[in-house]
């Protein structure tokens, strides 16, 4: 895709929780392909505007940030209405934001199971029913954020395994859904980065790196790159969830 082509005619993707971590890199590597980018955050405004600024000194016009909580149905909808807005089209949407936390069986409460089925299974629901009309239109995709632990069961995350696995079929019911106009795929992460809480033992991540073929941690360049193969080289795969794991699925 030419980065030299008017603002208005560049394909347009929404990448939620842009603003840090895997999703920053994904918005970056995009507009690099030259993508203009909606940056969607819900409390790092901060982290979005510095990288919505990095990438406005690369090509004027080319990104903006929008700020929702993917928990309340008017902000969904709100989200996807901007979204048509800014360049008055959407050719993408990833939808990467997540909550990531433990919840053991004996304190798991009601609050935990809303919290992380809403960002990991109902908002990526009512966020792609809201474009759904404007993909279809552009013949554009969605490409969802999963985990491996949607079919590898996390120790002490229950809800959280739970909701990505509600994602995942997710991403196989809509793919089946919107065809033949919207192509509807997955990545699966494994060690990517470790949790941004920083609390993992030195023990646990050797274990970790153990239990990995190729003996080592992913890059979040390495999602990014399987993303935009989705988005750009991928016309006839949908349904699909790839996983980015060195092996470790296996």
């Amino acid at each position: 895709m030419s980065a030299d082509l008017p603002s208005n005619t560049r394909k347009v993707v929404l990448i939620t929780g842009a603003a840090i971590r895997l999703g920053a890199a994904t918005a970056r590597l995009l507009h690099q392909r030259g993508w203009n980018i909606i940056v969607h955050c819900r409390q790092s405004r901060e982290k979005a505007d510095e990288l919505a600024a990095e990438l406005q000194v690369l090509r004027d016009d080319s990104c903006h940030v929008l700020q929702a909580d993917l928990a309340k149905d008017d902000d969904i909808a709100w989200l996807a209405q901007e979204s048509r807005h800014i360049w008055g089209r959407v050719d993408a949407l990833i939808n990467n934001a997540s909550s990531f936390y433990p919840t053991p069986i004996d304190s798991i409460t009601s609050a935990d199971w809303d919290d992380l089925f809403s960002s990991n299974a109902r908002a990526p629901l009512f966020l792609a029913q809201a474009l759904a009309p404007e993909l279809k239109k552009r013949r554009g995709a969605i490409v969802n954020m999963i985990d491996i632990h949607a079919e590898r069961p996390l120790k002490n995350h229950t809800v959280y395994c739970m909701a990505k696995a509600g994602h995942a079929m997710l991403t196989a019911s809509l793919a089946k859904e919107l065809a033949p106009e919207v192509r509807v795929n997955g990545v699966a992460p494994g060690a990517i980065l470790w949790p941004s809480s920083g609390n993992v033992s030195e023990e646990h991540q050797a274990k970790v790196l153990s239990d990995i073929p190729l003996q080592c941690l992913g890059t979040p360049d390495d999602i990014a790159r399987t993303i935009a193969f989705l988005l750009e080289d991928a016309p006839y795969i949908t349904g699909q969830i790839i996983a980015v794991d060195g092996g470790r699925s296996l």
